[in-house]
């Protein structure tokens, strides 16, 4: 009988042990945010468009995932299609999402003016301000494009005053595995009908997607000593309107729930100190390591033949972060 025990105890060790069952253990959560709504997509026409929205927001609600879509405004004016790409954004709020601001045209903090930048954030509130507020809500969220928070310290920290008096509040990322880079051929395989190169791309995607998970899930633990609420940066395009289904049963195999930005931007370790400044955006673990002297080493190489594969695609506008 003792004997048994011990096997039982030593055979609940090694399940304990086991990183599925730690990562449930954990209680992993999640944040699912998208950028560059209403579509950083190729060529897609209004009614492509309002499509693309439609499904991908089908299935964030049908998954009960409480995300945050991120407008850039300037997307919404082609001609003959205001209405149609409007109506994408309505079709987030009809399900019960929130929109946030990702400034007007893209605009990087690390490449223009203060002033210009400041602007540009005033001029994406327009349209999303206008949808938000039929629904007595308000614009809250601003997420940087291309994560850039400014290239010196002074910049940085005048445009964090001037989105507090805005009422905004920052939308950081922690997780980001590149889909816009993977959506530019998957556009294009897409629309010839190559569902060889679609699946090729998809399967890449997410074990790609898989190896920045677990690195950033180690580098959170080196850095805090625990793994903080994640934020996942994602954007509306084909293959996530597609796919994002099984990108969530990944998470989900990794032990993850799913929880709004506001639960989690109330982790702790969102108010550690971050003088993190550059001309190129990161992530905010990259954040804590680049500001306690650590910058990140060995993160996961993304797949040259992916990079290559987008080059000779050309795309309506610049790729986005």
């Amino acid at each position: 009988m003792i004997h048994l025990q011990r096997l039982l105890l030593l055979l609940s060790l090694a399940i304990l042990s086991s990183p599925l069952l730690c990562a449930q253990v954990q209680r992993r959560q999640i944040a699912i945010t998208i950028d560059d709504l209403p579509s950083n997509s190729v060529g897609l026409n209004g009614k492509d468009t309002y499509a693309l929205n439609a499904k991908l927001v089908a299935t964030l609600k049908q998954n009960q995932i409480p995300a945050v879509g991120f407008v850039n405004e300037k997307r919404l004016y082609v001609k003959n299609e205001v209405d149609q790409r409007i109506d994408s954004l309505r079709v987030w709020l009809d399900a019960g999402f929130e929109l946030g601001n990702h400034t007007f045209s893209h605009m990087s903090l690390s490449q223009a003016t203060l002033k210009d930048w400041e602007d540009d954030v005033i001029r994406g509130e327009t349209v999303t301000g206008m949808l938000m507020a039929e629904r007595k809500m308000k614009l809250r969220y601003l997420r940087h494009p291309y994560l850039a928070v400014g290239r010196d310290l002074e910049t940085r920290r005048a445009a964090d005053q001037f989105l507090v008096q805005r009422g905004y509040r920052i939308a950081p990322i922690t997780m980001d595995a590149w889909d816009w880079m993977y959506s530019v051929g998957y556009d294009i395989a897409r629309r010839n009908g190559d569902t060889a190169l679609q699946q090729k791309l998809v399967s890449s995607y997410l074990d790609y997607t898989t190896q920045v998970f677990e690195y950033q899930e180690k580098l959170s633990r080196d850095l805090l000593g625990y793994e903080p609420k994640q934020i996942l940066l994602l954007h509306c395009n084909w293959l996530e309107a597609d796919h994002i289904g099984d990108l969530l049963d990944t998470l989900r195999k990794r032990g993850y729930t799913f929880i709004s930005l506001e639960d989690a931007l109330s982790d702790e370790a969102y108010s550690v100190p971050d003088k993190f400044v550059g001309e190129d955006g990161t992530s905010w673990i990259d954040h804590w390591a680049v500001t306690r002297g650590t910058p990140p080493q060995n993160s996961p190489v993304f797949p040259q033949w992916v990079i290559d594969l987008s080059k000779g695609i050309p795309r309506m506008d610049q790729p986005p972060l």
